[in-house]
């Protein structure tokens, strides 16, 4: 039996749809559920929960109820994937994100530490900072500092985690760099650029990208290491359900290469058949001195532990995703 925390979010969706398309079924979802606020429903008809029409499950849990499940009836797990957790960079509320982004996830690793199972994480590029420090997931992470509370909040665990003496028996914290792809609608403001990008495009004819805060940088040419989902569910389920060896710890899971808004911009008009146009507005207050304005994954570890699918392209991704997911939601609204 395999758990999945956030099963419902932008992530978590693909990845159960990705396991069900391997052949497994014998899935808790988890997420958070008022309707289930205090109760487990370990059946096959989860009505309730988001994309259930695509997913087979052995049933979902509320993601408050999951640690007193685990303890009682978490014998069959074989392992934790833990993708739940708020990703808004500019939540403010310290209190609320250490909780639920850090304090949650130690309680999960000290049930997998004590049950002898495996637990893989999504971690975040965000731990990374400024970039001033690099994104090499093979130097200490005591040296970044990230920009704002979510990215502290994955900091922290990380560091947390490579403190303890008593650990899972294999365990990975993955630092996902931008990812885009199907089903993060809901994600309202923390969705991809593409994806608000394809609705700026219907609505007016043309993308809003930031203007440059930065002297030698021009507007749109910010660069960021785009992943497609794809290959983001690829890359975890490597480290979680695979017959692979790798040494425990941190792994990136990016392209390795940086690309520009201007490039992922005109990737979505090309993908439309449309010739770009591109306005540059201010950057929001609330991100100015919180922004990372180039993210580009050191993926020599992915590498090293086995992971050799060669990751899509930012064009291919961009053309797969409007064409078959957003144009198609489209035609069929």
């Amino acid at each position: 039996m395999i758990v999945v925390t956030g099963a419902s979010g932008f992530i978590g969706s693909n990845l159960v749809m990705e396991l069900n398309r391997r052949g497994y079924t014998d899935i808790v979802a988890v997420d958070d559920y008022p309707w289930l606020r205090g109760r487990v429903r370990l059946h096959a008809s989860c009505p309730e929960v988001r994309y259930s029409q695509w997913m087979r499950l052995t049933g979902c849990i509320d993601m408050h109820s999951l640690n007193e499940w685990l303890q009682s009836s978490g014998s069959l797990v074989s392992s934790v994937i833990h993708l739940g957790a708020c990703s808004d960079t500019t939540a403010s509320d310290r209190e609320w994100i250490m909780e639920n982004n850090l304090a949650y996830t130690q309680r999960l690793w000290q049930w997998c530490a004590d049950s002898r199972r495996t637990f893989v994480y999504a971690s975040s590029a965000a731990t990374y900072g400024d970039g001033s420090q690099g994104y090499d997931d093979a130097c200490s992470p005591s040296r970044y500092q990230p920009l704002n509370l979510y990215g502290e909040s994955k900091h922290l665990f990380d560091l947390w985690a490579r403190s303890q003496c008593k650990a899972p028996p294999r365990w990975a914290g993955l630092k996902y760099f931008n990812v885009y792809g199907p089903r993060e609608n809901h994600k309202g403001r923390m969705a991809s650029v593409v994806f608000h990008g394809y609705r700026q495009i219907l609505e007016t004819g043309f993308i809003r990208l930031f203007q440059s805060n930065q002297l030698n940088m021009a507007d749109g040419d910010q660069k960021r290491d785009f992943v497609f989902v794809r290959d983001v569910v690829a890359a975890t389920l490597h480290f979680a359900i695979d017959s692979v060896r790798y040494e425990n710890g941190l792994y990136n899971v990016g392209t390795g290469r940086a690309r520009s808004f201007n490039d992922l911009a005109k990737a979505i008009f090309s993908a439309l058949g449309r010739a770009p146009r591109i306005e540059y507005i201010p950057m929001p207050q609330d991100l100015r001195g919180r922004y990372q304005s180039f993210t580009e994954a050191v993926l020599f570890k992915l590498r090293e532990a086995g992971y050799t699918n060669v990751m899509t392209s930012l064009e291919d991704g961009v053309r797969d995703y409007v064409l078959n997911h957003l144009v198609q939601k489209a035609l069929a609204a």
